[in-house]
């Protein structure tokens, strides 16, 4: 089988990184399927044997593409649109998979080129419009909205990544044969085909890994961390508010914030300060994926704190098969996934958010019992083997 893969975003960048269009790549790749892969010029090439990644021109000076909705997406879309038509008449494709907005593209070329369509929803488009709050026009909402349902009608399979959007979809075409719920759960080291990361960066990272590690032994700390985007729905400052209570009840801890821009940072860095925490909480800015699992796996507790959304975040599923504790907050985003069994589920507010922390820094057996319930659960639901055979589901779709 030959497939176009088409994923408006930057693949593969260390920003904002496109997990999921990675993933499922790879695996079908290694599943035999020979992929031509359109993306964006921002970004870095990855190597997957079977797979050639085509990109749009880079437009540097319009700056980089941000997470969610944006002028810059639709500008970026419209030589999306054009390569795609290239592509289509130059090629063969049994099928074409779309990624998020691709798919209206791909919903309007599919009866002049007569592939069959998979849909890789990772959200829904109309949504996304006041979530990011891009849009309040009510006319523009009600466009996507029939956008999405014309395209989630004419696909021959679709992909959604959590049970809420599962449900969402389910709802909107009454039926479930052609729609597979695929979790990102899999996080495997990315492969890059020729020397990644200049030296200089290699340096910077190893100085990175030393602070922390100095910086916690000095201390004789037990560290909670966080890896991930510090955008606003993530509960940061609920994080680092909880924390001004945990140090009253376990002095000898610290917090670990990986991820985040510049700004981003000093924003948070700031609110670390007027919280009195300045020696308490530790942030390293964005860094590798290899290092901020080596970060993580420091740690006496996980914590993902965020505050509102529906989509399951992708740190969750690497989360619960560490075998460390894990404190999230009792939202819907994570309910999906996680109950009591599994991770210390708390509100999202600070005094909660510390109590969670103190119960999952004791010593006692629970917080151990907890975190091997949590790989119990990830290897049953959410493994490579398990991933594999959903792909292969989906392919078995458009044969």
């Amino acid at each position: 089988m030959r497939s176009l893969v088409i994923a408006p975003q930057p693949f593969y960048s260390p920003r904002g990184t496109p997990f999921s269009v990675y993933y499922r790549t790879l695996i079908t790749a290694e599943m035999g399927v020979k992929i031509d892969l359109l993306t964006y010029g921002e970004g870095q090439d990855v190597g997957i044997p079977g797979v050639r990644i085509i990109r749009i021109p880079r437009f540097r000076i319009l700056g980089d593409v941000k997470i969610g909705p944006s002028f810059l997406k639709l500008f970026l879309d419209v030589f999306i649109f054009v390569w795609a038509i290239i592509l289509l008449t130059v090629n063969r494709y049994d099928f074409v998979h779309a990624h998020e907005e691709a798919v209206f593209i791909c919903r309007f070329l599919k009866p002049l080129f007569g592939f069959k369509l998979v849909y890789d929803m990772h959200s829904s488009l109309p949504q996304q419009l006041t979530n990011f709050r891009f849009t309040t026009s009510r006319w523009l909402i009600e466009v996507f909205r029939h956008l999405e349902n014309w395209s989630l009608r004419g696909a021959d399979a679709i992909i959604t990544i959590c049970p809420d959007l599962y449900h969402y979809v389910n709802s909107q075409i009454g039926s479930n044969r052609k729609h597979i719920l695929i979790e990102n759960s899999i996080f495997e080291p990315v492969k890059f085909p020729t020397k990644a990361v200049a030296d200089n960066e290699k340096t910077d990272e190893a100085a990175c890994l030393e602070e922390i590690q100095s910086w916690k032994s000095k201390n004789d700390m037990q560290l909670a961390a966080y890896a991930g985007t510090l955008e606003r729905y993530q509960g940061i400052d609920i994080l680092i508010n909880a924390f001004r209570y945990v140090v009253d009840t376990v002095p000898k801890s610290g917090l670990l914030v990986v991820g985040g821009t510049p700004l981003q940072v000093e924003k948070y860095k700031r609110l670390a300060k007027d919280c009195g925490l300045d020696g308490t909480v530790k942030f390293t800015g964005r860094v590798s994926q290899q290092l901020a699992k080596r970060l993580c796996s420091m740690a006496s507790v996980l914590v993902s704190p965020r505050s509102e959304g529906t989509n399951t975040p992708l740190k969750i599923y690497e989360q619960i098969a560490s075998g460390i504790p894990l404190v999230a907050t009792d939202i819907y985003s994570h309910t999906q996934v996680l109950d009591q069994k599994v991770a210390f589920l708390v509100k999202p507010d600070p005094e909660d958010m510390a109590k969670g922390i103190i119960h999952a820094l004791d010593r006692a057996d629970t917080p151990r019992r907890i975190a091997e319930s949590a790989s119990l659960l990830y290897e049953r639901k959410y493994s490579r083997p398990v991933y594999e055979r959903k792909v292969k589901a989906v392919l078995e779709l458009v044969r």
